[in-house]
């Protein structure tokens, strides 16, 4: 079952656009999409109003289906609708409150980014300037995860704290958003050593969509082929999965963009392009002219995200 493991869902941007864009999943065949609902910049307040205000909105589309465990994403599929989590681009929205874990779990969330590019009280981001690592919060928080049964997302995140997250984590974590450095050289990708680290202890690398982090903004489905094609030869099919990221209202993501300036991080005055959910399909078919065979090709579209998420999830 096609999953896309990380779509930004905030109230900024072009709304309409927003409106359109979880049918267009639907129709392209996903089972499920993951919304982050915060980054680092909100606090605990706000993000209570988020939480409930999507939850609402989940609620009243009879095409959605809010989910709590993989069971319920395939009992979604069978009758026809999108599955839907929840999760959250960084971790000062739980104020440094231990306790906010698992109530954010119980409100829908599961699966939660440590870092969101800046130093933070659990460690450094990927735009940082220095490469410290976890701190004895970041510890305790990673411990509270893998206790309460929610993913730790390692995208975002300075290397040396995502490297010594893999060591502390009882269970797998997923980078869900980052493409091999050794293709594109940009802040926000991956090394080679993280990558294999994940995968070793279980986890999971994520094939994203931005143009600007797959090459000279490029977002067709051959280049977002070649960093699953990379991902897949380097740690195996079995620890690929997809997170494409924005996917709507290049306006909203060239005002962000411009806000994450470093040095590493290219031209943010050009229009972003993002890889579509329509290009689900293509990607199927370049995978399969490439070889793949049908039981990787559902791994990497889906069932490996499905996986883990059984595996981590209560």
């Amino acid at each position: 079952m096609p999953c896309d493991a990380i779509l930004p869902w905030t109230e900024y941007g072009n709304l309409e656009l927003r409106r359109q864009t979880l049918p267009r999943y639907l129709a392209s065949g996903y089972g499920l999409v993951s919304l982050s609902l915060a980054s680092d910049a909100e606090g605990p307040e706000k993000l209570l109003h988020v939480l409930a205000r999507v939850r609402r909105e989940i609620r009243a589309d009879d095409t959605l289906a809010l989910t709590s465990n993989v069971q319920d994403v395939r009992r979604a599929r069978q009758v026809g609708k999108l599955a839907i989590s929840l999760n959250l681009q960084g971790s000062n929205n739980l104020g440094r409150d231990l306790n906010l874990v698992q109530l954010y779990y119980d409100l829908g969330v599961r699966q939660l980014l440590l870092v969101y590019n800046h130093k933070n009280a659990v460690g450094d981001g990927c735009h940082e300037r220095t490469d410290g690592g976890l701190s004895h919060y970041g510890i305790e928080l990673i411990h509270e995860l893998n206790a309460v049964g929610m993913i730790v997302d390692c995208s975002h995140t300075g290397y040396r704290t995502t490297m010594e997250a893999i060591d502390v984590s009882s269970q797998p974590v997923l980078f869900t958003h980052s493409n091999p450095k050794a293709l594109w050289r940009h802040d926000r990708n991956i090394t080679d050593e993280q990558a294999k680290a994940c995968a070793v202890r279980g986890g999971l690398v994520g094939a994203v969509g931005v143009g600007i982090f797959m090459g000279d903004n490029d977002a067709s489905t051959e280049t977002f082929f070649r960093q699953v094609d990379y991902w897949a030869t380097l740690v195996g099919p079995d620890h690929v999965m997809l997170g494409s990221d924005y996917v709507y209202d290049p306006l909203e993501m060239q005002r962000y963009m411009r806000s994450v300036k470093s040095p590493e991080s290219g031209n943010y005055d050009q229009m972003t392009e993002f890889v579509q959910p329509e290009q689900l399909t293509p990607l199927v078919e370049r995978m399969l002219a490439a070889g793949y065979s049908d039981a990787n090709i559902c791994g990497i579209v889906g069932e490996n995200y499905l996986r883990v998420a059984g595996q981590i999830w209560r």
